[in-house]
């Protein structure tokens, strides 16, 4: 159990370090060391856990709560916690005394406008990660079309197009429509 523990605190200490742009940039390299590297959860369980930490209250990367929960209980839970949210804290404290002393600095610019991009980028590898372990057959590819085009052409609120999707969804796959 030791040994477990000192392994969930050692990746979540690094994806808390990799997490450039918010918790969406590191899902693709969660999955892949919670999936194929360490197999503590499946496919299924991770997409599960990542879509009870998008309807949950809070902030949605708490389903690494979840995560560590499910590998070592509650032990496993407080591990994780800690060990994705503390690291990441400090280096903002930190980071954000050192941006204000140097903020006339020419490279202070330089470093913010070249994180925006890399950023971004990590969120989309994080949202393209989620879909392919999410979108598996027409119907889901038809749901996360229709969410993203109606959220494009108008302000609406995800839990409207949550509760739409998943009905629609269970509908489809209960064979009501089928």
């Amino acid at each position: 159990m030791g040994h477990k523990l000192l392994s969930l605190a050692w990746v979540f200490v690094l994806l808390s370090l990799l997490a450039v742009g918010g918790g969406t940039a590191v899902l693709p390299e969660m999955q892949h060391m919670t999936v194929h590297q360490f197999h503590w959860v499946t496919d299924q369980q991770f997409r599960d856990i990542y879509s009870l930490g998008q309807v949950a209250p809070g902030p949605n990367m708490l389903m690494v709560m979840v995560i560590g929960y499910r590998i070592a209980g509650v032990a496993g839970a407080a591990v994780v916690t800690f060990a994705f949210f503390l690291p990441d804290c400090l280096l903002t404290l930190y980071a954000n005394r050192m941006w204000r002393r140097y903020q006339d600095s020419p490279w202070r610019q330089a470093v913010q406008r070249s994180m925006a991009p890399i950023a971004i980028g990590l969120m989309l590898s994080g949202t393209f990660a989620i879909a392919r372990l999410s979108i598996h057959n027409a119907v889901s590819f038809a749901i996360a079309a229709a969410s993203l085009g109606i959220l494009m052409w108008r302000r609406i609120n995800p839990v409207i197009l949550i509760a739409v999707g998943g009905t629609i969804y269970l509908i489809f796959k209960s064979g009501i429509l089928a």
